[in-house]
């Protein structure tokens, strides 16, 4: 339904509350658990040619096995440094040179670090939330201003506050499910 003069478009608060999903999703596939994931390299820089570089701007980054990640270097040259910047990105992880191959071994977790990591699931899910909920007090004062303004009849922004809130309960339900799958993953043995 597009803007039907209360200044609301639902498609676009649906929109935004998928960011929020999305950018949850991008931040738990970060989160190291005990399987390989490509996405755990993402954040590490290497010092190449004078400057930064991401790691896949050096190298092809692969994940063969559930407890080993391999990045195939372009340039010979650079394997000493892709070496260097993996062990030094704070990551818990060892890699090993092999020619051109990078072997990153993703160790066990113990369950100490699997609580730990778990809770920080949970704080990365409920500014998830605190996001949805921003999206729907916008929403809401949007429809209050169309209101009083006269754009729109009290009837039309009862229904549209439900529609609003059934696309944020839908959202929170998302985010409780992503959490859901993460926490069974990280806890897996």
């Amino acid at each position: 339904m597009a803007d039907d003069g209360s200044g609301v478009d639902l498609k676009d608060i649906e929109h935004r509350m998928h960011g929020a999903l999305d950018s949850l999703k991008h931040e738990f596939g970060g989160l190291r658990t005990g399987r390989a994931s490509a996405s755990l390299l993402d954040p590490v820089m290497v010092d190449a040619y004078g400057q930064k570089m991401p790691l896949n701007q050096v190298g092809t980054v692969s994940v063969p096995e559930p407890r080993l990640i391999t990045v195939q270097v372009w340039d010979k040259s650079m394997v000493g440094p892709v070496e260097k910047s993996i062990r030094d990105a704070g990551l818990g992880v060892n890699p090993v040179a092999d020619g051109q191959l990078v072997r990153v071994g993703i160790p066990e977790l113990n369950e100490e670090r699997r609580v730990e990591l778990t809770k920080v699931a949970g704080k990365y899910a409920e500014t998830a939330r605190v996001a949805i909920r921003n999206v729907r007090r916008d929403a809401m004062d949007h429809l209050k201003k169309a209101e009083k303004a006269g754009d729109i009849g009290q009837d039309d922004h009862k229904k549209l506050s439900e529609k609003v809130q059934g696309l944020t309960d839908k959202a929170v339900a998302d985010v409780d499910a992503a959490l859901a799958t993460k926490e069974a993953e990280i806890m897996q043995v």
